[in-house]
């Protein structure tokens, strides 16, 4: 059965999930969604490809997105978070695989920047009451994602839902060597996930929180090593050697510079085109690894310049150049008498494939131009009128360009929010130029399938249902401060009942689930950010929102009292703020009436003795 969802109905949600008709983009949301929910244990790659094709190429398109669609999906993301476990899972599965995108963590962010809204002075196609709607909605989602992982800790802590009495009564009830419910209001509407039961049992290793913690240890070093390299390549590989994510050895940098997802194509053309020992070396294992055996000339050219972008600096270039020349003719050896002739053929044909296709040139080389060009460059003689004509038709119909050439800008764009980007980068920039070239569609189902393949080869097939609650600890370093910044920023600024209603909503679930988790950090960042807006600091100030802020303060006390810990200092010192004001407010005579009093008498005291002596 999964081979046939994989074999049809994955192709068909590729082919759809880029179409503007709102109804086809809804439906294959709904199709997405049941695939995550029930097959998620058997479609790890897919979901790795699908999850940024269909949800976050939407949502993180802040400026000018499309309404409908961005409703869609915020509201597909509320339903994702009913069921507690899939949450957990899509961070165990993607964002701690090295090979995958940070799903969870794109979508948190991705979540906050809706919330926050369009930023000021960037153009959008939002009227101001659907960027109001949308707000709302990003709110809601953010809460709901926190709830979730609440919910799920709850279960696996067995802690009873205070907001439920059912709950209570239920947990009151359970004998303590029996296992709680765990479907609480889920199997209603989810079926439940082979394997992703939390009453499964954690019979992977992998699963376990400490396994977990080094895959996401490693993933989070190797993205700071590529980029490092991004910013400065010899730095970038010595660093990545020194933690040992890439071997020492030409060769194994090479296969490094060839297969990592993230690496800039500019600095890596930079790096190869150094002369130093190292970089050099690199070159040659580089170049060496291709195999151009019965290749035509240009189409060797196309394999090698897919993976960068050859340097601006002419010496460079001509290091490249040679190797790549005498690589092609060893693989080769009749096509060319001698590797100074494919070095020459090859500076020409991507100075024809810079004339043929940039847009400032407007005199264009001709073929018999281009055969002029190249006279006397074998050894003297001349090559074939017909091989260079042949060479001129095919660079000037097909150009000769990096991988993502067509998607470069949308990279550049999104590559600080992930680093392993491809579909969903794709797919915006295909759906913005609205298909309007003929060969768009074919051009974006072979791009796709080609990254569809490829993240199936690279992610790992096994698919890690979590299990041990320690893992929240991950996913809170991730969103805790997206989450403070989403809570804080509309509860400062706005007086709206809905709005001041979500913020502290969002801020008891947050103080919930770092405080269960003693996370100490994280729980007094939420709980003094909260504090602060009680404003009991200064009464005079105080309006309902910072009613409604003390109110959520008791709730917080009465609800998580025993998790707060050494917290508690701010929940008694806003208490106790609160009764000062409620005294005087009663007419009762400050504190300061009382040390007065206690004064007199201590120094009737003092005089007494003295009279006394």
């Amino acid at each position: 059965f999964l081979g046939a969802i994989k074999q049809y109905l994955c192709l068909s949600l590729l082919k759809n999930s880029a179409s503007t008709l709102i109804i086809v983009f809804q439906l294959s949301c709904s199709i997405f969604i049941s695939l995550l929910s029930r097959f998620r244990a058997g479609l790890k790659a897919e979901i790795g490809v699908f999850f940024p094709m269909i949800v976050l190429r939407v949502l993180e398109n802040v400026a000018q997105p499309n309404f409908q669609q961005k409703m869609i999906v915020l509201r597909f993301l509320e339903r994702l978070c009913v069921d507690s476990q899939i949450l957990v899972d899509i961070f165990v599965n993607y964002d701690c695989d090295v090979n995958s995108s940070n799903i969870f963590e794109r979508m948190v962010n991705g979540l906050l920047k809706t919330a926050q809204g369009v930023p000021p002075g960037v153009a959008t196609t939002l009227l101001p009451p659907q960027d109001i709607t949308m707000k709302l909605e990003a709110m809601k989602c953010l809460i709901a994602v926190l709830k979730s992982m609440g919910d799920w800790m709850n279960k696996q802590l067995r802690i009873p839902d205070p907001h439920s009495t059912k709950k209570l009564e239920l947990a009151d009830n359970i004998p303590e060597t029996g296992n709680p419910s765990i479907e609480d209001g889920i199997t209603n509407e989810h079926e439940l996930v082979e394997g992703s039961d939390s009453q499964s049992e954690p019979s992977s290793e992998a699963s376990d929180a400490l396994a977990i913690e080094q895959r996401r240890a490693y993933k989070l070093e190797l993205q700071e090593g590529i980029s490092l390299f991004n910013r400065k390549p010899k730095k970038g590989i010595e660093f990545l050697i020194s933690v040992n994510k890439v071997g020492s050895s030409p060769e194994e940098i090479a296969e490094f510079l060839k297969n990592a997802s993230g690496l800039n194509k500019t600095l890596i053309g930079d790096y190869l085109g150094e002369r130093e020992d190292l970089p050099l070396k690199v070159m040659h294992a580089y170049v060496d690894s291709f195999d151009f055996h019965g290749m035509e000339f240009d189409e060797a050219i196309r394999v090698f310049l897919r993976g960068f972008r050859l340097p601006g600096e002419a010496q460079k270039i001509d290091r490249i150049m040679e190797k790549f020349a005498e690589r092609y003719c060893k693989c080769n050896p009749k096509v060319f008498t001698s590797a100074d002739t494919a070095y020459v053929l090859a500076y020409s044909v991507i100075m024809l494939n810079t004339d043929a296709h940039n847009a400032m040139v407007k005199n264009k080389m001709s073929a018999d131009d281009f055969i002029r060009n190249n006279r006397g460059i074998d050894d003297g003689k001349d090559l074939p009128e017909e091989y260079l004509r042949s060479l001129f038709e095919r660079i000037s119909k097909n150009e000769i360009k990096m991988k993502e050439d067509d998607f470069s800008l949308q990279q550049r764009q999104s590559v600080n929010s992930n680093l392993f980007l491809s579909l969903d980068s794709i797919l915006n920039i295909v759906v913005r130029k609205n298909f309007e070239e003929s060969q768009t569609s074919d051009d974006l189902m072979r791009h796709m399938q080609e990254q569809f393949k490829e993240k199936a080869r690279k992610s790992e097939s096994v698919f890690y249902p979590a299990t041990d609650v320690f893992i929240l600890t991950f996913m809170i370093e991730v969103c805790w401060a997206p989450m403070l910044a989403a809570f804080s920023v509309p509860l400062d600024r706005s007086e709206d009942e809905i709005i001041i209603s979500l913020c502290l909503e969002g801020f008891r679930s947050a103080i919930h689930v770092t405080s269960a988790m003693s996370m100490k950090t994280h729980r007094d960042a939420f709980l003094t950010s909260l504090a602060k807006f009680t404003s009991l600091h200064s009464p005079a100030d105080i309006k309902q929102k910072n009613i409604e802020a003390i109110k959520a303060i008791v709730t917080i006390a009465d609800e998580d009292g025993n998790y707060l810990q050494d917290a508690w200092e701010h929940i008694l010192t806003c208490v106790s703020r609160f009764e000062h004001l409620h005294l005087l407010g009663e007419g009762a005579p400050p504190d300061a009436t009382f040390f007065a009093v206690n004064q007199n008498e201590s120094e009737k005291s003092k005089q007494t003795k003295s009279n006394i002596l």
